[in-house]
């Protein structure tokens, strides 16, 4: 395991995750924006094949050259996958930048509930590595354990509904999103026991929030050496809008999985 973990930091390192050739114009745009073009270059589009047609179903980040990071929510085993990366405009098919790569093996958390929403996350493999670019690289994982503080700037990014009802993005969009801490979250006025230990909250002050389509895609937060790094996976929020005041988006907490998901990645 050791060995394993050694080498997953030294690859990372050679390629300098988590550092946006194009670095995101970070604002406090009420609503989200669209995000500069390739400004983060680890989210991708999971896409399903539908009557011959390929739809985005899910975000998710990139985190290796050959595995991403998405929610067990968005896998049906009934269907066909492919990611999309480097994309910022999912209405053009032949991006500049972009590529499209099978999904090879899938591996959803042996843990999950979908009546609880428990430990929602899953890895897919691609079934060949991606070549880093400008266009296309992993972001960071957060060290094993680490919890974020109350109000930490973290930024969700993704191509979910615009608002409540509305159409999904384009373009991709970024909003600002303060993480709550579980203290806060977890009071009953809040998502009370709904929220686990294993959950961040973001948001909540009934403005900005996740959406339909931004399921599975990353909670954004840098650290201290300028790096980014993937805190959350978005996992669920309020079923009554997707901008309600008390209810914030709810991710899960990518750094009470890192043992998981190296086990997962060196068997597979």
């Amino acid at each position: 395991m050791m060995k394993f973990v050694v080498l997953a930091v030294f690859v990372a390192g050679a390629y300098g995750c988590g550092l946006p050739t194009f670095p995101p114009i970070l604002t406090r745009v009420v609503g989200g924006e669209d995000a500069r073009p390739h400004s983060w270059p680890w989210q991708i589009s999971l896409q399903y094949l539908n009557n011959g047609e390929w739809r985005h179903t899910c975000g998710g980040t990139l985190i290796s050259s050959d595995w991403v990071l998405t929610a067990a929510h968005c896998i049906n085993n009934r269907n066909t996958y492919r990611v999309a990366l480097g994309k910022q405009n999912l209405k053009e098919l032949e991006e500049p930048g972009s590529v499209n790569i099978a999904a090879g093996k899938i591996v959803v958390n042996e843990k999950w509930n979908p009546l609880f929403i428990r430990n929602d996350i899953a890895l897919v493999k691609l079934e060949t590595p991606v070549t880093f670019t400008d266009d296309i690289k992993p972001a960071c994982l957060p060290e094993a354990g680490d919890i974020l503080p109350n109000e930490a700037p973290c930024y969700i990014t993704g191509w979910g509904r615009l608002y409540t009802g509305g159409p999904i993005a384009d373009i991709l969009q970024q909003a600002l999103l303060p993480v709550v801490s579980h203290e806060i979250c977890s009071q009953p006025d809040w998502w009370g026991s709904q929220v686990t230990d294993n959950m961040v909250c973001a948001g909540g002050d009934g403005v900005v929030s996740g959406c339909n389509g931004d399921s599975g895609g990353p909670l954004n937060c840098r650290s201290a050496d300028g790096s980014w790094a993937v805190h959350g996976i978005v996992s669920f929020g309020s079923g009554l809008s997707c901008n309600y005041p008390k209810k914030p988006t709810v991710f899960t907490r990518v750094s009470a999985y890192i043992d998981w998901m190296n086990t997962t990645m060196m068997n597979n």
